[in-house]
């Protein structure tokens, strides 16, 4: 009887994932999310899936990437970048893009002399992209969750309040579809990123973190969970917990 109750349970839960990785706009169930508009930052989001992925929007992507997440990595990103284009494309993978509707075009501002801090990076049709979540729909120890394989911005848009905005809404689509976490993985050396989600979020480093469980890796497991069974499998205090967040500049 245990097992078959333990069974249904998972059953039950991978039906939950199936039916939230179905749906093809996540942000139409959030209207005020559309658009975010502070700062003097302009964007409107829009959803895409890892297997429909444009040739533009693979490149962009890419170059992203490498931008933000080559000095963290250091000598790993030859391997991890190979790593991060087969996650790109995978077929369960779920992104929100950002796009600038401040800029029209991006050759005038280089053309009559702008500062190439407002220059973009994207090269395909529309509105530039800024940045983009990657995300999925998982179990993690037998807990539905959402996890964030990536939160990139560029540059010139970061320290906007975009990134914190998209984390929100991660987490409103989690608890929409009855996923009882967020969990992501961040680079021990990537400290500007460690602050944000731990200080910034009240990310806690999770019990299924490397550091918590005796192995040596360049990389923490971040989670927030919603409810006491998700607290208690992915979430629990460990003493030092509480000085990390001050801990970093």
């Amino acid at each position: 009887m245990k097992r078959r109750k333990v069974l249904e349970k998972k059953k039950s839960m991978e039906e939950l994932m199936k039916e939230a990785s179905a749906v093809k706009d996540q942000i139409s169930l959030f209207p005020r999310f559309r658009c975010f508009d502070r700062n003097g930052l302009s964007v409107y989001l829009e959803s895409g899936v890892g297997e429909k992925l444009s040739s533009c929007m693979k490149r962009y992507i890419q170059t992203l990437l490498k931008i933000n997440m080559a000095g963290p990595y250091g000598a790993e990103w030859k391997i991890e970048e190979k790593v991060k284009r087969r996650e790109m494309v995978a077929a369960e993978a779920r992104y929100i893009f950002a796009r600038d509707a401040s800029i029209a075009k991006v050759n005038e501002t280089s053309s009559t002399g702008g500062k190439e801090e407002n220059c973009t990076l994207w090269m395909g049709d529309g509105d530039p992209v800024v940045g983009f979540v990657q995300y999925r729909f998982v179990l993690e120890e037998d807990v539905p969750v959402i996890y964030v394989y990536e939160l990139q911005l560029e540059p010139r848009v970061q320290g906007k309040g975009l990134g914190i905005f998209l984390m929100q809404l991660i987490e409103l689509i989690a608890c929409q579809y009855h996923m009882s976490a967020v969990m992501l993985t961040v680079q021990k050396q990537n400290l500007n990123a460690m602050k944000f989600y731990i200080s910034k979020l009240r990310y806690a480093i999770s019990t299924t973190s490397p550091s918590k469980v005796g192995a040596e890796k360049n990389y923490e497991i971040l989670c927030k969970a919603f409810d006491r069974e998700a607290k208690a499998k992915l979430e629990a205090v460990f003493a030092g917990d509480q000085t990390i967040a001050t801990a970093l500049p």
